[in-house]
């Protein structure tokens, strides 16, 4: 069973709050960004302009770090390697010469 229903001890806020932060955190950083672009079409430096980021991210689900030593215990698939493509090229360019000898003969 998961164990989403078992920790009660981190409240989370309601999903509609989470969006309207991140919806108006959206907005601030493209404001901020069209001041930035205004500012370097009037003439100043790109250098000397500070850029803005975002100041709060949501949550998600899982924790950054226990996503990345998952996927580092997965096995990698035999198919994603080069030595796969590799071979799986090779027979197409056998498998091509075989059919124009074929032809030509």
């Amino acid at each position: 069973m998961s164990k989403r229903h078992r920790d009660r001890e981190a409240i989370l806020p309601p999903k509609v709050e989470l969006r309207a932060h991140a919806h108006n955190e959206r907005h601030r950083v493209n404001s901020e960004l069209n001041g930035v672009v205004n500012l370097v079409s009037h003439g100043v430096e790109p250098d000397d302009v500070i850029e803005p980021g975002p100041n709060w991210k949501p949550v998600h689900h899982h924790d950054a770090n226990v996503g990345k030593q998952l996927s580092r215990r997965q096995r990698l698939r035999h198919w994603k390697t080069k030595d796969w493509k590799r071979r799986s090229a090779l027979r197409k360019q056998r498998a091509s010469e075989l059919d124009q000898l074929r032809k030509s003969a």
